[in-house]
């Protein structure tokens, strides 16, 4: 048997991949983070499943259902929202699985970022504006930060921001952030993001505390900040620049 670690995607049933769902649909046994997966997704489980929501359970009630199917000889999807890569909490399930000789592997997943950005039909970078992302967080009731990871030290970069996890934490952001990028630099914040209630919230830095405020999100949300989100005068890229010339075309002269 196998442990199908799969990423379900940001929310919207139709974003899961192709193999994650085709490994749903053939597992005998579905474990799901019920909090952030859809239903939709695991009702491609095949008839007679086993099919059990993990948000109430703790890691060594998870392991257990795990160990139980690979006794059985039974495969496992592992469902987890977003990518498996971020925040997903699945390395310390895999050092379990090592520990027990259970085979495991990892589907990965369309993460949260990417769906905002698709929602807001932009790019999180752009020429002489932004050309590194930063994923991080900040502390809240979860694991700490490691030293060197606050805010502040990342906001010297100057890049474009996507701070998970820290929507009831967005004064403390704020406050670590204005220094560095001023309190007009824009602020999307995304609630939700491709299910069915997705609100997209603009604003800066000065006033966007004010709206998630009147908005009532206290979770599910994602916070991005940069200049990438209000600009329009950059310049082009010069990937498609006639005068550039690469492997597959040679640029005019």
């Amino acid at each position: 048997m196998t442990v199908h670690f799969i990423g379900a995607g940001p929310g919207a049933p139709d974003l899961i991949t192709v193999r994650g769902l085709a490994l749903i649909r053939r597992c005998p046994v579905v474990l799901y983070a019920g909090s952030l997966v859809p239903e939709a997704v695991v009702a491609e489980a095949p008839p007679g499943a086993r099919v059990v929501d993990t948000a109430p359970l703790h890691l060594d009630q998870i392991i257990e259902e795990i160990s139980r199917a690979h006794a059985a000889g039974q495969d496992v999807a592992r469902v987890h929202s977003g990518d498996p890569s971020i925040y997903g909490a699945t390395a310390e399930q895999m050092r379990r699985l090592d520990a027990l000789g259970i085979p495991y592997d990892v589907t990965p997943g369309v993460p949260a970022f990417a769906a905002a950005a698709a929602a807001l039909s932009c790019e999180l970078t752009l020429p002489e504006v932004s050309q590194t992302v930063v994923l991080t967080r900040t502390a809240t009731r979860s694991s700490p930060m490691p030293a060197g990871e606050e805010l502040e030290a990342l906001a010297a970069s100057g890049a474009t921001l996507c701070v998970h996890l820290s929507v009831t934490n967005l004064a403390q952001v704020i406050r670590a952030l204005t220094p560095r990028y001023g309190a007009d630099c824009p602020v999307v914040v995304a609630y939700r993001v491709s299910w069915p209630d997705q609100a997209i919230l603009r604003g800066t830095l000065a006033d966007i505390r004010d709206k998630v405020k009147e908005a009532g999100f206290t979770r599910t949300a994602l916070i991005l900040v940069g200049r990438v989100f209000a600009e329009t005068d950059f310049p082009d890229s010069r990937l498609y620049a006639a005068d550039h010339s690469h492997v597959l075309r040679e640029g005019t002269k």
